[in-house]
């Protein structure tokens, strides 16, 4: 199943035009937010990704809701699995926490 996940936006990439790195319930990626250029997201907003790519920007309480959702289907799991595979994680190990 292909999922849209919720995260929060923690800071913007130095020297990247379209970089990021999320947080989704602890853990921290990197994402493209290219396909957001129109409205580029800033440090604290949310955003729903997909492959590691920032789609969409929506609310803190419509990011709970969707957690809450993908909770209830069973797919919680299977949606921290797909952020650790994003193979944009390129951060420094202290800046990552896995689960």
């Amino acid at each position: 199943m292909c999922l849209a996940i919720p995260a929060k936006i923690v800071e913007l990439v130095p020297d990247s035009a379209s970089l990021a790195t999320v947080e989704v319930a602890g853990v921290r990626r990197r994402v493209d937010l290219g396909l957001l250029e129109d409205d580029m997201p800033k440090p604290g907003d949310w955003v729903l990704v997909h492959v590691g790519f920032a789609m969409s920007k929506i609310s803190e309480q419509d990011a709970i809701d969707q957690m809450r959702t993908l909770t209830m289907l069973g797919e919680a799991e299977q949606a921290m699995e797909e952020v650790q595979g994003y193979g944009l994680e390129n951060l420094d190990a202290g800046n990552v926490r896995k689960q």
